[in-house]
């Protein structure tokens, strides 16, 4: 009998702490993935608790009204179709073709689902639709819209523009866009898919922008790197010849330094650095910099960026060091790099949402920057900027040059299975105390970056500094 209780206690207890783990586990996917099954498509409920709501304004960082409701209850969008379709992969649409914009990945604040049950019993008594929160965000519609107008006609890509000291996005703009005031069969028909968000949810290999993940790697694990006098044969061999590594226009640099070699995104030398760092030491610096990681931000989808773990042959490690391979990166991603380089190691998390505002027009919650991680020494970022003003002042960046302004960037053509054209990459950032502010561009099937990201990126760089 004794053996009896003591073997019903063991297992009331083992019950209890399964219990107890299913309740744990159930309230981290709440937390963490409550916002993406909320604010999914397949959600009928969502749809249901719309009805029964009126959704806030939303605005963007200047006070421009880009979505309210009008007496109808229908959803109204900005009256200039250049800002709404600058706007439409941020805000997202009524229907809700496009995943986690801020009209659907934001409800709980918009429609008001997170207020008291008090207030939403008070509201059911009076027969009162519920009264969302307002929404300020950080973009900027009118950059966005000067961005749009400067984007490669017939182009699928991206833009992406981001404050590197606090995280705050103020522009994020995919291609093809599409007017949320007129959706048609045809949209809906695209091939080239305009509901899906190319800055956020587009991985892809980023060429030798990636080459700034291998500086870093070799500045942290191959001692006084920067003073050896390194060499570019044109060629690094691999058995078969399949997959042999060379420059573009099969370049040879010869004798070449470090900062030399990275000015003029030399493939041999980064391809060899990678050999020398070996695997092991390249995924450890990639995943200081975010890759593998699974990102869970506050106001933002975002895919997640992979390095290649298997088949590591010796030709795949060093194609991952020019930023080949299997890589697979979002352009947001490649942002939040050049802005963790800019802002001295320091990795910001991407913010949206500047401040919600209650119906009374009482702020209800204010938004400040986080930092998502520390991705490299303050030392190690400062000689990678210097190298990144090398590539736009003498090297494959020099499209992005502003005349009286320090501009640093790494251009990047990656080669994509299947596409005529490589993928033109460019990231950078302004090096200016008064405008802190990091730049990823990606043109897809474009070509050469040093001729179309380049520039493209010069062109953002003038439109934010307002200068021609």
């Amino acid at each position: 009998m004794k053996n009896l209780r003591s073997m019903l206690r063991k297992a009331a207890l083992v019950m209890t702490v399964l219990l107890l783990s299913l309740v744990v586990f159930g309230a981290y996917n709440v937390s963490t993935q409550g916002n993406r099954w909320f604010s999914s498509s397949a959600n009928t409920h969502l749809r249901e608790l719309r009805a029964n709501a009126t959704a806030g304004n939303v605005y963007d960082r200047m006070g421009v009204l880009l979505a309210t409701t009008d007496i109808n209850g229908k959803r109204v969008y900005n009256p200039d179709s250049n800002i709404r379709r600058s706007m439409v992969h941020v805000l997202g649409d009524r229907q809700n073709n496009v995943g986690y914009g801020v009209e659907a990945f934001m409800s709980n604040r918009l429609y008001g689902f997170d207020t008291s049950p008090l207030v939403k019993l008070s509201h059911a008594l009076r027969g009162e639709k519920l009264k969302g929160n307002d929404l300020r965000l950080s973009v900027d519609s009118n950059l966005s819209s000067r961005i749009a107008k400067l984007f490669p006609k017939d182009h699928k890509g991206a833009c992406v523009v981001m404050n590197y000291r606090t995280g705050e996005v103020l522009s994020l703009l995919s291609f093809p866009n599409f007017d949320p005031d007129n959706i048609t069969e045809v949209t809906k028909q695209d091939k080239n898919r305009p509901f899906w968000n190319n800055a956020t949810r587009w991985v892809s290999a980023p060429g030798s922008t990636f080459k700034v993940v291998t500086l870093a790697s070799a500045l942290q694990n191959i001692k006084n790197i920067e003073n050896e006098t390194l060499n570019c044969s044109g060629i690094i061999e691999f058995p078969g010849g399949r997959h042999n590594l060379l420059d573009a226009g099969k370049a040879v640099h010869g004798d070449i330094t470090l900062r030399q070699a990275f000015t003029k995104s030399c493939n041999v030398v980064f391809g060899s650095l990678a050999l020398r760092l070996g695997d092991a030491k390249l995924l450890s610096t990639a995943a200081a910099f975010g890759m593998g990681d699974y990102f869970l931000f506050r106001d933002f989808v975002v895919e997640n960026s992979s390095y290649p773990k298997f088949n590591r042959t010796q030709s795949e490690i060093a194609w991952t060091g020019v930023g080949q391979s299997a890589l697979q990166i979002s352009p947001l991603h490649m942002c939040m790099i050049a802005s963790s380089v800019a802002n001295g190691g320091d990795m910001m998390e991407p913010q949206l949402l500047l401040r919600e505002i209650n119906p009374n027009n009482e702020v209800k919650e204010q938004f400040s920057p986080r930092v998502y991680k520390k991705a490299l020494s303050k030392e190690h970022a400062q000689i990678i900027s210097d190298y990144m003003y090398s590539v736009v002042q003498n090297g494959t960046g020099t499209g992005a040059i502003v005349k009286g302004y320090r501009i640093c960037g790494k251009t990047g053509s990656s080669e994509i299975d299947n596409q005529e054209k490589s993928n033109a990459w460019f990231i950078g950032f302004i090096d200016e105390e008064n405008y802190p502010y990091a730049v990823c561009v990606a043109v897809m099937n474009a070509g050469s970056a040093g001729k179309i990201a380049a520039p493209l990126a010069g062109e953002i760089f003038k439109a934010i500094l307002g200068v021609r």
